[in-house]
């Protein structure tokens, strides 16, 4: 059996995995765009070993600490008096559309990814599970409010698609009476007030689905179907779970860093490589939505200074992206230090 070291470095060659995904979003679409990449690095801190390009100067490194990873391109922040202001394979001479594609490529890498495993689990499920009511659970709390037969189109606002998406609904919101809208005997009703069970996660509250839904043939539109949706559905859970963090509904125990997350691999790799496959992919999506954050130093920091210029017409003062940049910075390493401390005393402590 695999020990705690073995399971860290297996979530430290996932990290590896990803950020390289990522960072090689950003660095084709810069070198697509015609822009000068001088350094595509994994890792932070000094080098363990690199290679520079003979044809186009570019370092490759890979680097002491797996916590990261960069695309070094010329004159990135405008502030690089060596570069002549008028070069055009510079960064910040670039339009501001090409310059908003090279940041948003390695989040859409990241998210691309997700995807493609989502697709391999749904392909690889025995059955697709649709969203119409098949038996409920013995001392179903819905029954009753909800019948067997009932095609459950939507969860308050929310509308579903899929079994999965149906699912994760009821336990998003679930541990409120939600209003449920259904088609019944060809007509479309809404349901008013509909309760399920609960249970407590993490610190935090949830709903408990009590029914089980018929099948659906798995034929090829099918399974395209789920597919894409079960990848929309695992973008929002990590939008619902970002904004829970925010509005307090998900405490910190809920947050996780590489640390944390070995117990999560680990006892997904005791229930078999689709459950394994399947922690990637929410991994993987996680990494793509977090980088979108609107948050300094992220990739979401940087398109809202983006989408300032595009607004006014010039860029935001360089040197004052910079500070910005740099309590950015600060505050994201010491939430990391913080998550890893907290993770160590649990895992003394259990």
């Amino acid at each position: 059996m695999l020990s705690f070291i073995g399971y860290f470095l297996i979530i430290l060659l996932i990290f590896g995995v990803l950020i390289f995904i990522h960072e090689l979003g950003h660095f084709l679409v810069a070198r697509a765009c015609g822009v000068t990449v001088k350094e595509f690095a994994i890792g932070m801190g000094p080098k363990l070993v690199s290679k520079s390009s003979k044809k186009s100067g570019t370092v490759y490194s890979l680097r002491v600490f797996p916590i990261g990873g960069y695309v070094s391109m010329q004159n990135e922040d405008g502030l690089d008096e060596s570069v002549a202001p008028d070069d055009e394979n510079a960064f910040c001479n670039k339009s501001v559309p090409k310059r908003m594609l090279i940041t948003v490529a390695g989040a859409v890498m990241n998210l691309l990814l997700g995807f493609i495993l989502m697709t391999v689990l749904v392909f690889a499920s025995p059955n697709l599970g649709s969203t119409v009511i098949a038996k409920f659970d013995d001392n179903a709390i819905s029954e009753g409010q909800l019948m067997i037969d009932d095609e459950i189109v939507k969860v308050d606002n929310v509308r579903v698609h899929t079994w999965n998406e149906l699912a994760y609904e009821i336990m998003n919101s679930g541990y409120e009476p939600v209003d449920i809208t259904v088609r019944r005997g060809g007509e479309i009703i809404i349901v008013d007030d509909v309760s399920f069970g609960k249970f407590d996660e993490s610190g935090a509250t949830f709903g408990e689905v009590d029914f089980v839904p018929y099948a659906e043939a798995k034929n090829f539109p099918n399974l395209m179907k789920h597919s894409f949706f079960r990848s929309i559905s695992t973008v929002k859970m990590v939008i619902d779970s970002v904004v829970g963090m925010i509005t307090g509904r998900f405490g910190i125990e809920a947050v996780s860093g590489p640390v944390g997350v070995v117990g999560v691999v680990e006892n997904a790799a005791k229930q078999g490589f689709m459950s394994f496959i399947y922690i990637v992919s929410v991994l993987t999506i996680n990494l793509g939505v977090f980088n979108l954050l609107p948050f300094p130093v992220l990739d979401g920091g940087q398109l809202l200074f983006l989408a300032i210029e595009g607004i006014i017409g010039r860029p935001v003062n360089r040197k004052i992206q910079s500070y910005i940049n740099f309590v950015g910075v600060i505050i994201l390493f010491g939430f990391m230090i913080f998550i890893t401390c907290k993770d160590v005393l649990n895992l003394i402590f259990k």
